[in-house]
Parts: structure tokens; C-alpha cells; sequence
């Protein structure tokens, strides 16, 4: 409506109290017990994604509602990569997918728009594609960075089946029969991170990107993933991938570095990953 700046104005504000109390809730949880790392990357994602919906919900329902949708009229918006897998740090970006049907409308442009000025208002890091299906399986088809995001959507908003179609074409006309490909597009960008990072034993590692730091771990499961279509890395136990003992090594390692991560950035107020 003609005051939607106005109303974006007062939601944005109502928004901003509720992010720093949550915030400062869950910062102050982890300060109490500082490995529990687990519930505090959940805490973050969950709290993000309740500013996302109901940014979404007012910028569908409230500033450009429509009647009566025609069928191309439709958006499902997807959490991808570390925010798709439900894990985020206190500074961690959030990336988000806004699928149509067919190429996009101006009414799916204009949610899209009052969509992110608000997400910006609260000062969320946003990174954003919006894209048809086709396109999606196009431009991952050729790019193993937005194959690897989209390896790990998850729908938060909008047309479920419009989503449901992009996992299903994900499925059949992306991931069935590539992953050899993806496994050695995989090591190969490991190695290049390693020679980039310099040796495992640093005094001030990297522990993003360094040699057995966080990506390493995630290229672990990325790699599983793609092959057995698994949603917790609990879940390659049952694949002969790991063992019980390996599988807590795993998670013992991956809680570490996410703890470090976590008071890294509450610390310096960034996203610094090194120590």
C-alpha cells in the first residue's frame, strides 16, 4: 500500500528487538557452557529463519497481496548452503534461493525487492539468486559452487510444489549419474585449498578454511551426501561410510571447530574464521 515504507518501517523495528534479544539469549547460553556449539549454530539458523518468514509473509500478505495467482504467480524461497543445512554462526550469511516457475514476474520481483531491503534493514549478510528450475539445473550443471549450495536446500517459504519439483529434477536430471565428476571437482578444490592454507600445523590456523578445518569436514559429507542422498552424516553409519568410532571422532571434531568458530566471531563482532 502507499504507506508500505511506513509499515516496513514499524515491522523492521519490532524485528530488530526480537534478533537482538534472541541474539543475545543464545550468546549467552553459549557463554554458560561454550562447547555446546550444536545448539547454539541451530539457535542462530532457527532464529533467522523466523525473521526470513516473516519478512516474506509481510511482503506477500501485506504489501502485494494477490486475489486471485495465476499459475506463474508462484515463489517458494529455499535456505541453501551452511543456512540450508540449518548451521550458522553468529555472522554467518544467509543465503537464500527465490525459485519460480518461469522466468520472473513483477509481482514476484517486487516480494523479492521488499524482501531483502528489509532482511538488509536488520543487517543480515544476504547472498541471493533468483531463478527458474530450469535454471537452476542449468547453471549447476557447469558451476560445482552453486551445485554444492543446492545439494543443501531447504525450503522455508512460499509454493510447496513448485519445490518439491526442484528436488525432484535435482534428483533425476542433476545429481543421478554425476557424482564421480562431483567427487573429483571436490578434491580438487580441497587441494587448492590446502596449498593455499599452508601446513596443517599453524599457530593461527584458519579454522574455515584450513587443513583439517570445517570445509574439509563438510567436503566429507558433501561428497556422501551426493552419493547416498543422506540428510545427517548420523546417516552414513548406515552406508558402511563410517564406523560408530569414526562417526564420534566426526562429530567431536566438527563441534570444536564450530564452537571456535562461534566465539571467534562473538569475540571480534565479524566473521573471522582465523585464530
Amino acid at each position: 500500500g502507499p504507506d508500505s515504507a511506513e509499515t516496513r518501517a514499524r515491522m523492521v523495528d519490532i524485528l530488530k528487538s526480537a534478533q537482538k534479544t534472541g541474539r543475545m539469549a543464545i550468546a549467552e547460553a553459549l557463554n554458560r557452557r561454550p562447547m555446546a556449539a550444536h545448539e547454539a549454530t541451530r539457535s542462530y539458523s532457527w532464529l533467522t529463519d523466523c525473521l526470513v518468514q516473516t519478512v516474506l509473509r509481510f511482503a506477500t500478505e501485506q504489501v502485494h497481496p494477490l486475489s486471485t495467482p495465476t499459475d506463474s504467480e508462484r515463489i517458494a524461497v529455499f535456505a541453501v548452503g551452511g543456512y540450508g543445512r540449518g548451521e550458522m554462526a553468529p555472522q554467518s550469511d544467509v543465503d537464500l534461493l527465490f525459485l519460480t516457475p518461469y522466468k520472473v514476474t513483477p509481482w514476484a520481483e517486487s516480494v523479492i525487492e521488499t524482501t531483502l531491503y528489509a532482511l538488509w534493514d536488520l543487517k543480515l549478510k544476504i547472498g541471493h539468486a533468483s531463478r527458474t528450475v530450469k535454471e537452476c539445473i542449468r547453471l549447476a550443471g557447469d558451476d560445482f559452487t552453486i551445485r554444492t549450495a543446492l545439494l543443501e536446500n531447504r525450503f522455508i517459504f512460499g509454493d510447496e510444489p513448485l519445490a518439491e519439483t526442484l528436488r525432484e529434477k535435482l534428483r533425476t536430471d542433476l545429481f543421478e549419474g554425476t557424482a564421480r565428476e562431483f567427487i573429483e571437482a571436490k578434491l580438487a578444490e580441497r587441494d587448492t585449498r590446502h596449498i593455499k592454507q599452508g601446513a596443517r600445523y599453524k599457530v593461527e590456523p584458519n579454522v574455515k578454511e584450513g587443513k583439517g578445518g570445517k570445509r574439509d569436514l563438510q567436503s566429507l559429507f558433501w561428497i556422501s551426501k551426493y552419493l547416498y542422498q543422506v540428510d545427517r552424516v548420523r546417516d552414513l553409519i548406515d552406508h558402511g561410510m563410517l564406523t560408530e568410532e569414526e562417526f564420534d571422532r566426526f562429530a567431536e571434531a566438527e563441534n570444536f571447530l564450530w564452537a571456535t568458530r562461534c566465539h571467534l566471531h562473538l569475540s571480534t563482532g565479524r566473521a573471522a574464521e582465523q585464530l
